[in-house]
């Protein structure tokens, strides 16, 4: 019974391993999960800390940009389409007018010019017109639309020639749009007695006309000008009329 009692006592630790060491190293293990879970979400912490001042940071600099390019990029022109008339009687001088459309028989702008139809069907025959009528800067018309100014000063391809002056449409400019209400594009002749014969014509005179589609530029308050839009591709005529308030 002794040497048995003393053969146990020598196997028995080696069959069944000591509690303690299975327990420390399973307090062990246990540690170092822990230390690395919690060195993992420190990590992921510091990316996602990371992440959010990188993208604040994008948006702070697109805030800056778009609000740098918003006061540097100037306002566009605006571009409009409009139907313009140049009329004249053959012996008189030319008019200019402009409508919305076709059956608006109230202009949104009507000039008399001082340049002669003669003269403008030479000047047309070069394939080149531009008009320029400009007005200075006075006090008194500084704040007004452009197209409300009076009396304009007016240059027709870089020579002065008299000047240009706003009216308010007549019963006769009204029966002669009527009569041309049917019509966008073309140019022709009206019989005479057509009712035109005011400023000192004479009612017997036949009228030229040339009615077109023109492109209307509002570049700022001080400028705007109205641009032929040619129907003709093979045609090299060009015609422009400019609004131009100037500061001398």
């Amino acid at each position: 019974m002794t040497k048995i009692d003393s053969l146990r006592r020598f196997l028995l630790p080696c069959i069944t391993p000591p509690t303690n060491s299975t327990t420390v190293s399973t307090t062990s293990t246990g540690a170092s999960k822990k230390r690395l879970s919690t060195s993992l979400r420190d990590d992921i912490d510091v990316q996602d800390s990371a992440s959010s001042s990188a993208s604040s940071s994008e948006a702070t600099s697109a805030a800056a940009d778009y609000n740098l390019s918003a006061v540097t990029v100037p306002q566009r022109p605006s571009k409009t389409m409009v139907i313009g008339t140049i009329f004249g009687r053959r012996k008189g001088h030319v008019w200019f007018c402009v409508q919305h459309d076709r059956l608006s028989v109230k202009p949104i702008l009507l000039l008399e010019l001082s340049i002669a139809t003669s003269q403008l069907v030479h000047e047309m025959g070069s394939g080149l017109v531009r008009v320029a009528l400009e007005c200075p800067t006075r006090p008194e018309l500084k704040s007004c639309l452009l197209r409300s100014v009076p009396v304009w000063t007016m240059f027709c391809n870089g020579r002065k020639l008299g000047f240009a002056v706003r009216r308010s449409a007549n019963e006769e400019t009204r029966l002669m749009l009527k009569r041309l209400e049917s019509m966008t594009v073309g140019a022709g002749v009206l019989p005479s007695g057509s009712g035109l014969g005011g400023s000192g014509e004479s009612d017997t005179d036949e009228v030229m006309y040339m009615r077109a589609n023109y492109e209307h530029v509002v570049g700022s308050s001080d400028s705007e000008s109205f641009h032929l839009i040619n129907p003709d591709a093979n045609s090299a005529q060009e015609l422009s009329i400019f609004l131009l308030r100037t500061s001398s």
